[in-house]
């Protein structure tokens, strides 16, 4: 009630009151919140296009067939496309650990760089395995280097004080979320869809993410992907303009949005990271083990039970989330640059973030 109520006030930014309502109130209170599932509502069956990918394909991206997805879309919000978990058992398990351990390695950029030597932040994995295995329930335990991460950045890397992306701040895009992307893609009408620049967001109970809409690429004909693991959380979509209020959803592990067309460009926010509605240290998707026999060509691939002790750890009070985007159309360039480029720097660690402990810093429209 409290929060239809400041829905209809209206007036000058009403994504910002929406958001920093659901930032403090108690969790008990979110009866406002769209839940898919248990659609209802201004919720309806999305569409999915079947036959653009095979059983085969889904199979190796460790998928359910397409056949078998929940979609769903939002009346005023055309070309938002929200898909309950698709992930076969167990799969799940390899995105967060590409995202722990593969993914923030060199050549890949992460916060950390921005203040830690460069032979410093070359194994984050490595050196904090250990801390987070042992790690106890106490909040004044310091903090490993991977409970440090806030982000990393894929493929063409996005510079945070220019906030463009250039050609001359790449590397090779992971083949196996390349794949994973494009099958969900194709799945959702946007076949060709090439993975060509990921931020990668780490979450914890005290984390939140501004207000910002992804306008940086040049191509917008191009869908945004976005897939979640590990704890729940709220995820605002708004309009156009700030002064629109936004709907407020949950989002839970596995689960994957998709926002294209009309919805492609609207602003959005993360107000909140919320315990998984289970009420157990992890979702129960995630305690699922993969099964030891996988499809020839899959791009999943087996976590030992050393390397997922260490995951489960981190995910019990955290959540990561993977956004995929096409940079560029096919065949575009991106324009003359003048002067040098910054190589993706960020002025600091919480300029994407907001953090309760932290002093607030504007959003970016990243």
């Amino acid at each position: 009630a409290a929060a239809a109520a400041l829905t209809r006030e209206g007036g000058e930014d009403a994504f910002r009151r929406l958001f920093r309502f659901y930032r403090q109130r108690d969790a008990s209170d979110l009866r406002g919140v769209v839940d898919f599932t248990a659609p209802g509502g201004q919720v309806f069956r999305s569409q999915l296009s079947i036959s653009s990918v095979s059983d085969q394909d889904a199979y190796r991206a460790g998928l359910q067939p397409v056949s078998q997805w929940k979609a769903y879309g939002l009346s005023g919000y055309p070309g938002f496309i929200f898909i309950l978990n698709p992930f076969l058992p167990g799969c799940q398990r390899h995105w967060v650990k590409q995202c722990l351990k593969l993914y923030p390695e060199k050549p890949n950029v992460c916060n950390l760089d921005l203040h830690m030597a460069p032979e410093k932040t070359i194994d984050l994995w490595g050196q904090s395995k250990e801390q987070l295995r042992r790690k106890g329930s106490s909040k004044w335990e310091p903090r490993s280097l991977l409970e440090k991460l806030r982000w990393v950045t894929l493929g063409y890397h996005y510079n945070w004080d220019t906030k463009k992306y250039s050609a001359n701040h790449h590397t090779p895009f992971p083949s196996d979320l390349a794949f994973l992307s494009e099958q969900v893609a194709a799945a959702c009408g946007f076949r060709g869809f090439q993975a060509q620049a990921g931020i990668l967001n780490y979450y914890h109970f005290d984390s939140s993410l501004g207000i910002h809409v992804d306008e940086s690429e040049l191509d917008h004909s191009r869908p945004l992907l976005s897939f979640s693991f590990g704890q729940s959380s709220i995820f605002l979509l708004g309009g156009l303009k700030r002064e629109e209020a936004p709907t407020a959803m949950f989002m839970h592990s596995g689960d994957i949005m998709v926002m294209s067309g009309f919805s492609r460009l609207l602003y959005h926010a993360v107000p909140r990271v919320l315990p998984n509605p289970e009420g157990t240290a992890l979702p129960s998707c995630l305690d699922q083990a993969l099964s030891s026999d996988l499809p020839v060509g899959s791009v999943i691939e087996h976590s030992s039970d050393e390397d997922w002790q260490v995951c489960a750890k981190y995910l019990q009070s955290s959540r990561i989330n993977m956004t995929v985007r096409q940079v560029l159309a096919e065949g575009q360039k991106f324009p003359e640059e003048s002067g040098t480029d910054r190589k993706g720097q960020a002025p600091c660690e919480d300029s994407h973030h907001e953090n309760s402990k932290a002093k607030r810093h504007k959003p970016n429209t990243v």
